[in-house]
């Protein structure tokens, strides 16, 4: 393997791992409030949907962003209603919100589209562009360093790099704010949060909220920026690989990025090295495609050690009266 050939998987990690690492933090923030939320792919669906869907329609990729958000947060809505205010099942909740975003996006695309459930593709203003970074084209020659530069660091689109500065503003939020120390007292221990004077409800709410916004996001990028159009389930299972993430790195934001680092490294070596001759011996592509999901059942099963979730995590709260 050459030099640029390393630099282009990891080009290809880093835009992989964009959704992997938004939803990651999603569900860090729900999970953390106690709110466990497998819904994840349903509401990276649904906003991808809407936002190449407005994209498509407007041809602003910013309009499309904004309905991308949107709809997840209006799927988180319905999460919050169910798991906090009416106290139903998390885990209920969360695959009801799957079924019917697999469900709608392909409805609402074939009524509105025609095109087999798929939105038109997305051009010039309808998607987002990838951003130099300054003096890249200058440094582009220098060995070593300018490639790493040029080619790894610029060149991707603006949510990538909100994305990454997504982690170090999640670990100052959770770590080092009044707010922060709240959410991970709910999902610790709701009561004592209550007696403190503090509403547990609204807390959770906000969490459930910024799960939403951030869903949003990746499901955004995903039509919008890594693709150019929605077509049917086009998240592949990237919300449950999300889930793994996070319970791969137990919770915390650096060590998520570093799993959706991983997972993301892993897509990138299935979709480069396909149809692989091993002395005769050639790995069908659909062997490479599984290996993202089989090596992830694997970490989690042998790597990830005893990963202990928030003790109040998933348990509605009851207000003792």
């Amino acid at each position: 393997m050459s030099f640029i050939d390393l630099i282009q998987i990891l080009d290809s990690t880093i835009r992989l791992s964009t959704p992997l690492l938004l939803a990651c933090l999603a569900g860090l923030f729900s999970e953390r409030a106690g709110i466990f939320d497998i819904g994840l792919e349903g509401k990276m669906l649904m906003a991808a949907f809407f936002s190449a869907a407005v994209a498509a329609m407007t041809g602003s990729v910013w309009l499309g962003l904004l309905a991308g958000i949107a709809s997840s947060l209006a799927l988180s809505a319905l999460h919050g209603l169910a798991s906090i205010s009416f106290r139903g099942n998390q885990l209920i909740s969360g695959v009801a919100i799957n079924f019917l975003a697999a469900g709608i996006t392909v409805l609402i695309a074939q009524d509105w589209f025609q095109q087999g459930g798929r939105t038109p593709s997305l051009m010039g203003g309808g998607r987002f562009t990838p951003v130099t970074l300054p003096f890249a084209d200058a440094l582009a020659g220098v060995p070593i360093l300018g490639p790493i530069y040029a080619e790894l660091l610029s060149g991707h689109s603006v949510l990538v790099y909100f994305a990454f500065l997504a982690v170090p503003a999640t670990w100052f939020v959770l770590f080092r704010t009044r707010f922060g120390l709240r959410l991970r007292a709910v999902g610790e221990n709701p009561a004592a949060v209550d007696t403190a004077g503090v509403s547990v409800v609204r807390l959770r709410y906000a969490a459930v909220m910024i799960c939403g916004v951030l869903c949003g996001v990746a499901g955004a990028y995903l039509a919008t920026a890594l693709q150019a159009g929605f077509v049917k389930d086009m998240t592949a299972g990237r919300g449950f690989i999300a889930l793994a993430a996070l319970i791969f790195a137990k919770w915390r934001p650096w060590h998520a990025l570093y799993a959706c680092l991983l997972f993301g490294l892993l897509q990138a070596v299935a979709l480069r090295y396909q149809n692989i001759d091993l002395g005769g011996v050639v790995i069908p592509v659909q062997a490479m495609d599984a290996l993202p999901y089989i090596l992830t059942v694997i970490i989690l099963a042998g790597f990830v050690g005893k990963a202990i979730p928030p003790k109040a995590g998933g348990e509605p709260y009851v207000k003792e009266r």
